[in-house]
């Protein structure tokens, strides 16, 4: 069965969703309020240089201040000019560490930032990772400007190609027609790019060339921070990224977006066009394979798989946990058959949850202990195998001996839950409250010690609470209260708060 990918638009919020074989393996969201600015490029201005920690703050126009690392700055930044590829023409091209989008996946700068950067300094930059939580947008120096064959980095001279591309014959032919094209940059080639003509790359890198010198320009003209190139709104990234011979549809659900959709594709993939379908049935566009059911499924702690057992996954701000069960699944042969079986099945919902939830960071996978050695390693090969499906750049270190998995996901936008949920107002994201027989005691607690604070003049004490405290207090807690009181000498009342928070109370003595 071939793929799709379908786009839903409303007015302020985009969904893309990719279905291969009818499951749903990647889901892009973003909405007017909260747009990505990863690929985005910046006038900034250096604020701060922290020699301690290698590392300086930078205003790009943002409420918050960007982050840039010394590991993603260039050595020949000059704070008076920002030359693009002004490099030997004769230099060969030669393989780095690059991935399919043009990040840098080695940080060899030995030169001390404050050698590098000063404050008040201007750099042209560009956002490599949005803004997550409290720490704000990601910065790079090394310049990427994404194509649908290649990535082009006009501030280096460098070749790459994806290391998806596996066929070592593809790979020296690729090479060749770069070589020959001679960019005045560098590129990395895509997955895409596997059997691009001559005609097609150079295309690409022309007009890509062409982008980079009008963003300089642009640079140039700015006089403050802020941005000077936006990448191209999340549908069209999302044709340019996963378009294939493997798409055989793409359903649009507005006619706007499939105007505009239909003028990208035929300007960038002419062969496509026909495949661009204005989808106009009565039953909403992402019903056609539940992926609001899988999207809703995505947003759950537990996770059920289909023979009974189940992952629970806890995702916190660096870090994601996963816990693996056997729940109602008895097996049928042995323990050690149905705990396999399991750990296999989970395998395949983690890889799958990992990419529609867009989790990334550290990942510890807690599988169910398992005594034989060959079964952990089906399990790491069944692993490794699932995450090559994955767009993202997945590391997936061996199994402990407590059957833990360490394994990374390059995160870049925020997960799906970030995106689509904020924390509870009730338990202020904590994801609990106390118990009421908890709050009951610290009650009783704060009433102690008012013993020697209290006028004997006073009456009584009055407690101020929400109603299901009073209620436990009377009915589980009557004999502490009649003592408590009689430790006082005073009497206790409550008075019922509806708008307090089922912690919040307060203490009056009248």
């Amino acid at each position: 069965m071939s793929a799709e990918i379908l786009i839903n638009v409303r007015p302020h919020e985009t969904r893309v969703a990719y279905v291969d074989a009818g499951i749903l393996t990647d889901l892009k969201i973003e909405r007017k309020t909260s747009p990505t600015l990863v690929g985005s490029i910046h006038r900034g201005t250096v604020l701060r240089v922290l020699p301690g920690m290698q590392a300086a703050f930078v205003d790009i126009g943002l409420e918050k201040a960007a982050f840039l690392y010394v590991g993603d700055i260039r050595e020949d930044l000059d704070s008076d000019s920002y030359p693009l590829s002004d490099l030997d023409r004769e230099e060969p091209l030669a393989e780095t560490s690059y991935d399919d989008e043009g990040i840098p996946q080695k940080h060899d700068n030995k030169t001390p930032i404050q050698e590098l950067l000063k404050e008040g300094q201007s750099i042209l930059v560009q956002v490599a990772k949005d803004p997550l939580g409290t720490k704000g947008a990601r910065l790079t120096t090394h310049i990427s400007l994404p194509g649908r064959f290649i990535v082009y980095l006009p501030t280096i001279r460098h070749l790459g190609i994806s290391r998806r591309i596996e066929n070592e014959s593809e790979r020296d032919r690729l090479k060749e027609l770069v070589q020959k094209i001679n960019p005045l940059g560098g590129l990395i080639v895509r997955t895409a790019g596997e059997g691009a003509s001559e005609e097609n790359l150079k295309s690409d890198i022309e007009y890509l060339d062409r982008l980079s010198r009008e963003i300089l320009k642009n640079y140039e003209k700015r006089k403050t921070p802020g941005q000077i190139h936006q990448e191209i709104d999340v549908e069209l990234r999302a044709l340019r990224d996963l378009m294939s011979e493997e798409v055989s549809a793409v359903w649009v659900d507005d006619a706007e977006i499939h105007k505009k959709v239909s003028k990208f594709v035929s300007q960038l993939m002419p062969k496509y066009k026909q495949n661009i379908i204005h989808y106009e049935g009565a039953k909403p566009l992402f019903d056609l394979y539940d992926i609001e059911l899988e999207i809703s499924r995505s947003l759950d702690r537990k996770i059920w798989l289909k023979s009974g057992g189940y992952i629970v996954i806890d995702e916190a701000e660096a870090l994601v946990v996963i816990d693996v069960n056997t729940g109602r699944f008895v097996g049928k042969k042995d323990l050690e058959d149905t705990i396999l079986k399991t750990n296999l099945e989970a395998v395949k919902e983690i890889a799958h949850q990992l990419r529609i939830r867009n989790c990334g960071g550290i990942i510890i996978i807690d599988f169910i202990d398992m005594e034989k050695e060959s079964h952990r390693e089906k399990i790491i090969e069944a692993l490794n195998e699932e995450v090559q499906k994955d767009r993202a750049k997945v590391n997936v270190l061996s199994m402990s001996s407590l059957g833990l998995v360490e394994m990374t996901r390059k995160r870049i936008r925020p997960s799906l839950i970030k995106t689509l949920c904020e924390p509870c107002s009730y338990c202020d994201g904590r994801g609990y409250i106390k118990r009421k027989s908890t709050v009951a005691n610290e009650i009783f607690r704060e009433l102690e010690r008012e013993i020697d604070m209290i006028d004997n003049q006073k009456s009584n004490f009055v407690v101020h609470c929400r109603s299901e405290i009073v209620d436990w207090i009377y009915e589980f807690e009557g004999e502490t209260l009649e003592q408590l009181e009689k430790k006082l000498k005073k009497s206790v009342a409550f008075k019922i708060e509806p708008s307090y928070h089922l912690e919040q109370y307060e203490l009056f003595i009248m």
